[in-house]
Parts: C-alpha cells; sequence; structure tokens
C-alpha cells in the first residue's frame, strides 16, 4: 500500500496542493469562530454531586461568583473631594452595560418603614454627591450605624473600603459580553489619577485577566517557536529549501489546529491554548525524519525521485506509527468526563494525525519541485559534533552497558524517592507569580476581607415555612457566630442578618436593635419581614418562595485544594452539630467548592489517562513489533524519564495539578516516538545483516539517531520557550516536559539499545520480523519504471 501510495503521492502533487490549499483556506476561514473562554467550569461532569448541588443554588437564587470587586484603604477616601469621586466612579460604573448594581459606602441602602403598606423602602442612604465636609462626615456616620454593612463593605481597624460591582451573569458568560472588563478598568484608572489607589479582585475581573492572557500568550508562543524553530532548522540543514518546507507544514498545521477549534464549536481555554505550539514541535520532527532519510538516500544513490519514493513508503510508515502512538495517547483523554479535557483530547488527536498528513503530502512534494540537493544541504550527514556524539553513544552501548544499566536504577531510585514527596496542590489563581499585580491585590483582599471566592451554605429545613421559625434563625445565628473565627472566611449573610436589618429598621434604624426578633415583636414586624422576600426584596436574596431553604453566603481565601480540602471538613462537622442531618439537609457549595471538586476530579482523570495511555500506546506497538519482550524493552527507556521528571517535581517542590499532570501524557507520546524509529531502523537492518544483533544495533544508532537528537534538540528548545509565560503552570509544564523529553534523548539512544544488545536474542524473535500491523515492510522497494512524477525536473531525473 505504501509504495502504491508514494507513487500517487509524487504523480498527482499539483492536485493534492490545491486539496490543501482549500483546505486551508475553510479551517483559516473557521479561526474566526474561536471565542474565549470566560467562565470556570467545564471540569465536572453533570451527574457529580458537587456540580448539581452548585446548579440547584443557581436555579433557587443567582450565580455567586458575579462580583469585581474595588478596594481602597487611605483615611482620604472620607474627605469631600475623593468622596464625591468614589461616588462618581461608582454611578458611571453603574451605567455601563452589563453592571446590575454597584454597592459601596456611598452607594448603599437602608429600609424606611412603610407603615400603610406594611412594607419596607429601600432607600440610598448616600442619594446624591455631598456637598461640605460636614455632610460626608454625617454620611459616613450614618453608614456606621447599619451593622448589616460591616466587615462586608468596610473595615474599620485598616480603614480599607470596598465597592461591589455586581455585573450580569448571563451577558458576562456569553458573546455579549464585549470588553465590559476593560471599560470597568479604563474608569477605575481615571479614578486613580486623580484620587487614591484602587485594588481590583473579583471572579470576573479574574478570569478576563487570565484569559486575555492566554490569547496574547498563544500567539507569542506560536511566533517564538517559529522562530527558534526556524533558526534551528536552519542550522542542522543549511537550507533555505528545508526551511522553506518546514514552516509551510507547521503553518499550515497550525491553521488546521486553530480552525479545527472553531468548526467544532468548542472554546480556546488555557489547556486548549497548548496545541498550536504542539502542532509545531510534533511537526517538525516529523519533516526533519523525513528530510534526513531523503538525504541519506540522495547521498548513497543521487536519484532524487528514488529518494523521495522512498522517503514516503520507510520512514512515512514509522511517521504514521509514531504519530498514530502519539495521537491515541492524547485520545485517552476523550472518554473522561471532564468537557475541558474531552475537548482537548479531541483536537489534539484529530490535528497530530492531520500534521502527520501534511508532512507526508507537502515535504516530499515541496521536495520534488526542487532542485537536487548539493553538497552544502549533505554536509549535516558528516557533521563533526554528530558523529562526535553518534561514535560516543556507540562506544557506550558497546562497552559501558553495566554502567548504563547502574545509572539507570540509581536516576529510578532517587525519582522514587522525590515521587513520594509529591503534593495535589491546585489555586483558583494558580498560575499567576506572586509578584503579579493580580495577585498582590488578590492578597490584599484576603488580608483585609478574608477573602473573594464564593462559598455558600444552603439549609434545606425539608418543609414549607420552616426557615423562618425562631429556632431556625437561632441556629443561622449560631453557625455565622462560629464561622466568623476562622482566618480563612470573610463575613457572612443570611436570612438572619436580613432579620436583624428589618428589626432595626422598624425601630427607625436604632443600631442596638440589631437582633433577632422575639416572640412579642414577631406579630407585629412579621409582615413587614414577608413583605421583603418578594422580587427585589433583601430577604428574597437568602431565602426561597417556599421558605424552605435558606443561604447562607460567605467568601473564602484562596488556600489552595489541599488546605480547602481540610477547611471543609472542619465546616461539615460544624454544619453537623448545629443542623441534625435527620432534620436538615445542608449543602456547601460555590464556585471555590465547584473548583476544588474540578480539579481532583481532573487530577484523578489525568492520572487515568496516563495509564491508559501507556497501555494503549504498549498495544500498539505489540501490533507493530509482534513481540511482547520487544514492547517491554521499548517502554523501559521511555518511563524512566517519567520516574526522573516526578521525582524532580518532588524535590522541587512542584505540586501534582492539571498543568503539570500534562506533562507526562504530553512527554511519554512524544518521547515513545524515538524508540519507535530506533526500532523500525533496526528491525530494517537485521534483515539486510542476515540478523546479525550487533551490527544492527549500530547501524540503526547511526541513521536514527541523527534524527533523533535533531528532533530532541529541537523539542527541547521549543517546549523550554514556555518559561517566558507569565502563568507558573505553563513555566512548569514547558520545563518539565523539556526536561523528560532530554532524558528520553539519553534513554532510547542508551537504554534502548543496551538492551537490545543484552537481551537482543531473546526479544528478537521470528515474531518480531512479522508484525501483525504490516505497515513497515522495510525490505520492499519501488520499482522506478513504475514510477511516473507530473512535470519539472522530477520527470526528467525519473527518466534518466
Amino acid at each position: 500500500m505504501w509504495a502504491w501510495l508514494s507513487s500517487r503521492i509524487l504523480r498527482n502533487r499539483n492536485g493534492i496542493l490545491v486539496v490543501l490549499g482549500l483546505v486551508t483556506l475553510f479551517l483559516g476561514y473557521e479561526m474566526k469562530n474561536v471565542k474565549l473562554s470566560y467562565k470556570f467550569g467545564g471540569l465536572l461532569p453533570k451527574t457529580d454531586s458537587a456540580f448539581v448541588q452548585y446548579e440547584e443554588l443557581l436555579a433557587r437564587f443567582s450565580e455567586d461568583g458575579n462580583i469585581i470587586v474595588l478596594g481602597v484603604e487611605d483615611p482620604r477616601l472620607y474627605e469631600l473631594d475623593h468622596f464625591r469621586a468614589w461616588w462618581q466612579l461608582g454611578h458611571d460604573l453603574k451605567s455601563q452595560p452589563g453592571v446590575d448594581s454597584v454597592f459601596s459606602e456611598a452607594h448603599i441602602y437602608t429600609l424606611m418603614r412603610d407603615d400603610s403598606l406594611k412594607r419596607f423602602r429601600l432607600k440610598a442612604v448616600v442619594g446624591r454627591q455631598p456637598e461640605s465636609q460636614s455632610e460626608v462626615d454625617s454620611l459616613v456616620r450614618r453608614v456606621r450605624d447599619l451593622p448589616f454593612y460591616s466587615g462586608l463593605l468596610y473595615n474599620d481597624s485598616t480603614h480599607a473600603s470596598l465597592m461591589m460591582v455586581f455585573v450580569n451573569a448571563d451577558r458576562f458568560n456569553s458573546e455579549q459580553r464585549g470588553d465590559m472588563v476593560d471599560l470597568i478598568d479604563a474608569r477605575v484608572k481615571e479614578f486613580e489619577k486623580e484620587h487614591l489607589n484602587v485594588y481590583r479582585s473579583g471572579l470576573p475581573f479574574i478570569r478576563t485577566v487570565v484569559t486575555e492572557r492566554t490569547k496574547k500568550e498563544l500567539q507569542m508562543f506560536v511566533g517564538l517557536m517559529m522562530l527558534v524553530v526556524s533558526v534551528l532548522i536552519y542550522l542542522f540543514f543549511r537550507s533555505w529549501r528545508v526551511l522553506f518546507v518546514c514552516l509551510t507544514v507547521v503553518v499550515v498545521g497550525v491553521i488546521w489546529a486553530v480552525g479545527s477549534i472553531g468548526l467544532f464549536g468548542f472554546k480556546l481555554t488555557s489547556v486548549m491554548s497548548v496545541i498550536p505550539p504542539l502542532i509545531i514541535v510534533i511537526g517538525i520532527p516529523n519533516c526533519i525524519f523525513l528530510i534526513n532519510k531523503y538525504h541519506h538516500e540522495f547521498a548513497s544513490h543521487r536519484n532524487r525521485v528514488k529518494a523521495l519514493s522512498r522517503v514516503i513508503y520507510r520512514v512515512g510508515r514509522a511517521s504514521f506509527t509514531t504519530n498514530a502512538t502519539t495521537a491515541a495517547g492524547f485520545a485517552t483523554f476523550i472518554p473522561t468526563y471532564s468537557d475541558v479535557l474531552k475537548q482537548f483530547g479531541v483536537i489534539a488527536s484529530v490535528n497530530i494525525l492531520a500534521v502527520f498528513a501534511l508532512s507526508l503530502l507537502l515535504v516530499p512534494i515541496l521536495l520534488s519541485f526542487q532542485g537536487d540537493p548539493v553538497e552544502r544541504h549533505l554536509a549535516h550527514l558528516d557533521r563533526r559534533w554528530v558523529e562526535g556524539m553518534t561514535n560516543w553513544f556507540i562506544r557506550v552501548v558497546q562497552q559501558r552497558r553495566r554502567v548504563v544499566y547502574l545509572v539507570t536504577l540509581a536516576l529510578v531510585a532517587v525519582g522514587l524517592v522525590g515521587v513520594m514527596q509529591l503534593r495535589n496542590e491546585t489555586h483558583v489563581v494558580d498560575d499567576l507569580p506572586m509578584d503579579d499585580p493580580v495577585m498582590q491585590d488578590l492578597r490584599w483582599f484576603e488580608s483585609r476581607f478574608n477573602g473573594v471566592m464564593p462559598l455558600e451554605v444552603l439549609v434545606d429545613a425539608r418543609k414549607k415555612g420552616q426557615a423562618l421559625k425562631d429556632a431556625n434563625l437561632k441556629r443561622m445565628a449560631r453557625l455565622q457566630d462560629s464561622l466568623s473565627t476562622y482566618p480563612e472566611l470573610s463575613r457572612s449573610l443570611s436570612i438572619a442578618d436580613a432579620v436583624k436589618f428589618t428589626k432595626q429598621a422598624f425601630y427607625g434604624g436604632d443600631p442596638d436593635r440589631y437582633r433577632l426578633l422575639n416572640s412579642q415583636e414577631k406579630s407585629f414586624i412579621l409582615p413587614y419581614l414577608e413583605s421583603a422576600q418578594g422580587n427585589g426584596g433583601l430577604a428574597r436574596a437568602f431565602i426561597d418562595e417556599d421558605r424552605r431553604t435558606t443561604r447562607l453566603t460567605m467568601q473564602v481565601a484562596d488556600v489552595g485544594t489541599a488546605r480547602m480540602d481540610g477547611l471543609m471538613a472542619r465546616l461539615r462537622a460544624e454544619v453537623d452539630s448545629i443542623y441534625s442531618p435527620e432534620d436538615f439537609r445542608v449543602t456547601l457549595t460555590g464556585t471555590s467548592v465547584v473548583f476544588l471538586e474540578g480539579s481532583k476530579y481532573m487530577v484523578k482523570n489525568l492520572m487515568i489517562s496516563l495509564v491508559l495511555a501507556v497501555i494503549v500506546i504498549a498495544a500498539l506497538m505489540a501490533l507493530l513489533f509482534n513481540s511482547a519482550r520487544m514492547v517491554v524493552i521499548s517502554l523501559i527507556p521511555n518511563l524512566v524519564p517519567l520516574i526522573a521528571t516526578a521525582g524532580l517535581m518532588g524535590y522541587l517542590g512542584v505540586a501534582i495539578k492539571p498543568s503539570t499532570l500534562l506533562v507526562f501524557s504530553i512527554a511519554f507520546g512524544i518521547a515513545v516516538d524515538d524508540a519507535i524509529h530506533y526500532l523500525s531502523k533496526y528491525r530494517h537492518e537485521l534483515k539486510l545483516t542476515g540478523h546479525t544483533i550487533e551490527t544492527s544495533v549500530v547501524l540503526a544508532l547511526r541513521e536514527a539517531g541523527v534524527s533523533m537528537m535533531y528532533t530532541s534538540i529541537v523539542l527541547f528548545c521549543g517546549f523550554s520557550l514556555f518559561v517566558f509565560s507569565d502563568f507558573g503552570g505553563t513555566q512548569a509544564l514547558g520545563l518539565l516536559v523539556s526536561f523528560t523529553l532530554l532524558v528520553a534523548m539519553f534513554t532510547n539512544l542508551l537504554i534502548l539499545p543496551s538492551l537490545l544488545l543484552s537481551f537482543g536474542k531473546s526479544a528478537t524473535t521470528e515474531a518480531f520480523d512479522e508484525p501483525l500491523l504490516d505497515i513497515l515492510d522495510e525490505e520492499e522497494d519501488i520499482d522506478l519504471e513504475f514510477l511516473k512524477v507530473e512535470g519539472g525536473e522530477a520527470s526528467k531525473d525519473q527518466n534518466a
């Protein structure tokens, strides 16, 4: 089949180029449909209990992660000019599209008693810009007389004050969000220029910053990788022709990858943004193996058409296997229940096979339009450093195998010790460096108000009307008093606070009346409270229409998954001590809980996917080599780098989290390609040397080793570029993948040949010569008289 395919590719090169051009134009057009994802989520399956409970919260109340918080810490805020500007800032922000409401000390409401309607009316405490300093002082005193807002909008001990900007959740998470956050931030910067420094945080703000940086980094890394691989390819081959061919393959591959994201209707997430750079570093090795084989063939017989045909059906077969195994490794994400991983698995696996097809088609076709390689282009085959490195590998394999095994055992032992030090830790704002302004502002809010990450407690009394019973209101107040002792939690709000606020308003705003109702007061105050449960009423934010379920809302510091697990366990014990599980159903939920459970779920799925990837790749290699012993021999040098990397993570304190776990799947899928290329060449040499194992090992090392070194250098330099990322997870991904692939180059060039020499007789069976999946058939060759290339110099060469 491959011999037939090689002739068809060269004979129909013009038609193939037209088809590829049309597909590229179509997918390039689809790139406009790629949208950024601004919403946390997609990590949990819809059947997961944490997801179901969060959906219940949204159905009964409203989304919890829709507040942008602005903070000021300066006593000058209460000076006339600054307070007027603060009021104007809130007024302007409220008029921005997508902003539902604004709350601050200059934008708060009190309750006014209306006896005729038996209800309270909301009235702004600061109805207009104050005109004098005495008016400001009076307004501040009125604010301080409202305990409902104490610890929520201001912190007296630090002079910190907040402005809460409630954005419309549906609009923010949709395509209609526009530049909402940018407009808000621009207006805040105007305030800063003439008045006070403002701290910014809140999930909408953080999500926007992270997403926009992800978009910019995608463009930056694609450009940087193109530049680096261009330099490396030219240094390796000293040919502008080769550079043009390689860049054409990866540029088209990137267009296809990004276009397919739009075609499938997926959104660009931090995980998905890895794919375009990944396509570059996978596509370049394909080109290197094909071009290196082409130069080897041409140097041996000086027939360009014969060389190109052999490239397609010899290296093409091996490249198909390596890309198939890599794609299979990424495809193991598809069976997971995480939408993020599913989408990543689909796009990555499809485009890895697509870039293989592009390299197999474009490399020989574009080279067929060019003239014969000159001696300068072939000089890399005899380059001194390459020959010196190859000879060193050969000497070590032949004479120092015992040292190779001892070093390998030591590396594994040291790695396993490091593995035992690994910890599982993820933060909501996880990958930004500590000196980043976003992180500094977040820490400011956590130190002054104990956090901005939403945490909710839903209390279901199981019967209608029970939520407002005296005993249940007292339980809620007891729970809030207990939660106020937790340093990780902010001031909480509940129906108990709404009742206290209502009582205070009934008594004319007397702050001493900010308490729960007694039995005598219920008869004449309760009608006012019931009216507050209507749409827009104060109590409606905390209690459902049936008065059965009530909500306690607060914020938690971004303490990380490990500490959060302990906190949730303590909260559960606290809740159960107050609300009997037999009588109440209490749920701990909110964005922070969903993220915590989603991160743990994603880590678990990534580990399962890694194990599944090893199994699937081993199965594919068994089909290729038809020898269980050979599969074991080929897996050993590719599992050792994973152990070494995991150990390095343990020693350096790099936590296990989604971004770092991706390292193992990516690195293993790429690293095993070298083993396949080497073993394919080894089997070919066995047939030519009459099963002389040592000679075959050396000859395979001389030819395949060059390409393995070239590709490893490209991969190492390519992934190392991620060190320039703003995100710690991306930096760790790049450095750890680079380290893994560098170790894998040495293990595949030292351990694999050593194992073949030591166990070659028992592993190199007749079955190894006859693969179940017949895609290599190295001894077959093309009869040149049946090969015809349309037009150009290639036809002349073929006739010659």
